[in-house]
């Protein structure tokens, strides 16, 4: 079954109820799963300990007139900023801070994520978040690594990631999810489990688009956004846990994630009316193909749109894809070494991918537009 059947069910399980075991138990084995926990002990063994917490970035960032934007931060270790020296080099105070440079107004961060959250906590952050700010006007979640860790079921993840964003939009915020980051890019783990920790991040993290778009947010695939920078300079990108990035590593997430949620709240000008450039692999299809494409290549936006008229058409919503980062296209020189021929190459290679029309397209696409407690740990790093 190919990865866009996989999140499509997955979010379907997840809309409708239901959700089996865990992914991978029937497939491996007893053999294969004692194999994979003996191989998370070792992994727990060389990742170094955990910091005690997390920085507390809650403040006002910039300056400007007017009343300061909200901005909620919900979501895991990697929402908290765990890692970072200080608190102006998490994600959320490097946004907060880019956001207010370019609104002209000061952006009052409040972060409500726990270190170690399942999605499943998401409902308790949800309800703090709303008890402390009434009126938000952007929300940014970042969840679904425990979830693999700790064997959590996809559609169980799934659910609870679309409850919170159609709360969240409920309540007048934008939504921003930085889906599932792949696990298989962490240093310490070895083969056969690091191989299957990307493959389960993927599934959840193309699974997660699927039901965010469906619930009114849109997404920003962090994958393995730092993968080629981590594998090169291990030491730079990782904080000393060699678990969670380090403030460049932070800086890295955040520039993915800036533009996204500069759009969401109306600061480019113009969103509406641009149509998708197919120079950098953009196009409008069923929300599972974008899912699946933007799990390929890591600081995709995917957000739901309208092709003549309809928000869905036979295979589902549709959605538009976008490279917010301005990536330079690819010369039909380089793509040799693009590992997954990456959507920036599509112009050079050929196509926009199976599913994802670029507008003005024969078949008349339309596109519209506190320190907090550690509660993670590597020993559950065992998949089943």
């Amino acid at each position: 079954m190919g990865r866009a059947r996989r999140a499509t069910r997955i979010a379907a399980t997840a809309a409708y109820g239901g959700g089996g075991l865990a992914a991978g138990i029937g497939v491996l084995g007893l053999a294969g799963y004692g194999l994979l926990k003996v191989e998370a002990r070792m992994a727990r063994r060389i990742v170094g300990q955990a910091f005690e917490g997390a920085p507390d970035d809650a403040a006002v960032y910039g300056a400007g007139f007017g009343e300061p934007i909200e901005l909620l931060v919900l979501g895991d270790s990697t929402a908290a900023g765990m890692g970072s020296d200080s608190a102006w080099q998490t994600v959320g105070a490097t946004i907060a801070n880019g956001v207010s440079a370019l609104s002209g107004r000061p952006v009052r961060l409040t972060n409500v994520s726990v270190v170690g959250a399942e999605s499943s906590g998401l409902d308790v952050q949800v309800a703090n978040a709303l008890a402390e700010v009434r009126e938000p006007d952007v929300a940014l979640i970042m969840v679904g690594a425990n979830d693999v860790t700790h064997r959590i079921d996809k559609s169980v993840a799934v659910r609870h990631l679309a409850r919170a964003v159609r709360d969240l939009r409920e309540a007048g915020a934008e939504v921003v999810v930085g889906t599932c980051p792949d696990l298989g890019t962490i240093e310490p783990v070895a083969q056969p489990l690091r191989l299957l920790a990307r493959r389960w991040s993927r599934d959840l993290a193309a699974a997660q688009t699927v039901a965010v778009v469906e619930a009114g947010g849109r997404t920003v695939s962090l994958g393995d956004l730092l993968g080629p920078e981590f594998y090169e300079r291990p030491h730079e990108m990782f904080s000393s846990d060699r678990f969670h990035p380090s403030p460049a590593g932070y800086a890295r997430a955040a520039a993915a994630l800036l533009p996204s949620i500069c759009a969401a709240l109306g600061l480019w000008n113009g969103e509406a009316e641009t149509a998708p450039d197919r120079r950098r692999g953009e196009g409008v299809g069923p929300v599972a193909d974008a899912a699946v494409q933007a799990v390929r290549d890591p600081g995709t936006e995917v957000s739901a749109t309208a092709v003549g008229g309809q928000p869905r058409g036979p295979r589902g919503r549709w959605a538009i894809l976008r490279h917010r980062p301005r990536k330079p296209v690819t010369d039909r020189s380089e793509l040799a070494g693009e590992p997954d021929g990456g959507l920036g190459a599509l112009e050079a290679a050929g196509p926009v991918p199976a599913g994802l029309a670029p507008a003005g397209a024969p078949d008349g696409t339309d596109p519209g537009r506190g320190p907090r407690e550690e509660a993670h740990t590597t020993e559950n790093a065992a998949p089943q």
